[in-house]
Order: structure tokens, then sequence, then C-alpha cells
């Protein structure tokens, strides 16, 4: 079985995240979509909504489960037996941070492979911490996450 990891913090998930896990499902046998487990302050949901958030959005996609993980991306892909490392990428900025992380795993486990799929157009500029700016400040984020995700920011954010 050909499997891969889809990591990330996805704090919180967008429709971005969405349209990269869906592709991904397509092309390898099983998708474990890895939740990163940064510290709390670092974040503005915890690891368990987080996964629970992403977890509602692809409830539909049969071969596909979110778990979360610490430490090295590359150390996860073994422990989960994938041969690969889905990942996202919007623009230029995306690209050499991708390429230099690719660069860095390809050195720490040359067996796991990293795969590159190009956001779609309609989410290029969409990004975890722009959709947090904007629904912190009241403006309207349908389409562009979950509506999960749109409940979960605005329950949020009406808290403080």
């Amino acid at each position: 079985m050909t499997v891969a990891i889809y990591p990330g913090r996805f704090d919180p998930v967008t429709a971005g995240h969405l349209d990269i896990v869906r592709r991904g499902a397509s092309l390898f046998e099983k998708v474990i979509i890895s939740v990163f487990e940064a510290p709390e302050r670092q974040t503005l949901f915890s690891t368990q909504e987080r996964m629970d958030m992403f977890s509602d959005g692809v409830r539909d996609i049969t071969n596909v489960e979110v778990q979360s993980f610490s430490g090295l991306v590359v150390d996860w892909a073994h422990t989960m037996g994938a041969s690969a490392i889905v990942r996202g990428i919007r623009m230029n900025a995306d690209f050499e941070y991708e390429f230099e992380m690719a660069l860095m795993n390809r050195k720490l486990a040359p067996d796991v492979d990293v795969v590159c799929l190009m956001t779609d157009s309609r989410y290029q500029f969409v990004r975890a911490s722009l959709i947090k700016e904007v629904a912190r400040l009241g403006g309207d984020i349908s389409g562009l996450t979950p509506p999960n995700v749109i409940a979960a920011l605005k329950e949020r954010y009406s808290k403080s």
C-alpha cells in the first residue's frame, strides 16, 4: 500500500488544505493528515481541535485519516510506513521554502519522497494566518474554510 503523509499545523484548516488532501487521496492509497503538535501558545486552536476540524472536512474520503505527531516529519513518515510527504504550494515564496525542506528531508530520509501539489488558483492567496486575521476583524471568510472552522473562529474571537 502506498502511504503518504500530509503534515502541517492546520491552524485552522482552509479550503486550500482540503483541496490538497483530496487530490493527494486520489494519488495515494492512503493519506495520513498529520497535525503537528505545536505548543498551544503558538496556535489559536489545540491539537485536538485542529484534528477534529480537519476530520470533519474529510469524513467523506475513505482513504484519509487524521493523526497528530511531534518531532521530525521524516521520522513520522517512517513510523507511519509512508513513502511520500504531500505538500501544497501556493506561490514563489512557498516554492523556496518547500524546496529547502524537501532537500533537508531528502538528506535525512532518502527513501521518502516529497510530492508538491499546486494549490487550486481559487486558493492561491489563502493561508491560515490570513483567515484568522480576517475572522478576528469580522470579515467574511465563507468559501475559504469549512463551515465548522468558521463557527469555531467566531466562537473563539467572540471570547476575546
